[in-house]
């Protein structure tokens, strides 16, 4: 896996990753940016939620899961000394469907966590305080 990062000016920068997929990052305005884009910190932050509710929702499809929304809402905490590192991390799936199962949801959430999401272990094994949450919201009522 391959990916360029390219500064343009003052605190912007332009990601492609291997797969020939963009993203402009930049910095608050009090730090030479623009304001254009996400922070860094931010796409890490990101990327995690991406890597565990693809797992999620693959886990849920496998399973038949009738889901008709899915978003995870993540809060994370960083040290207040450089480096700012995470320090915690919570990823809260919120998990709308007709007759989805508790297990099954519980089950998926787990499994990404455990198992699956490589960028949420990752962080874990380097110290950061990992949790997972979920609810599910009956598209019925």
């Amino acid at each position: 896996m391959k990916s360029t990062v390219k500064w343009l000016d003052g605190a912007v920068f332009v990601g492609e990753s291997g797969s020939g997929h963009s993203v402009v990052m930049d910095g608050p305005e009090d730090l030479g940016g623009r304001n254009l884009g996400p922070r860094p910190m931010e796409m890490l932050l990101l990327g995690t939620g991406g890597c565990s509710i693809y797992d999620v929702l693959s886990m849920l499809k496998k399973s038949r899961q009738q889901v008709v929304d899915c978003r995870v809402e993540i809060e994370a905490e960083r040290a207040d000394e450089v480096p700012a590192v995470f320090t915690r991390i919570n990823l809260h799936f919120v998990v709308s469907g007709v007759g989805l199962k508790e297990n099954h949801v519980r089950r998926a959430v787990e499994l990404s966590a455990e198992k699956y999401c490589s960028a949420s272990i990752m962080l874990g094994a380097a110290g950061v305080e990992i949790s997972h949450s979920y609810e599910i919201v009956d598209s019925q009522a």
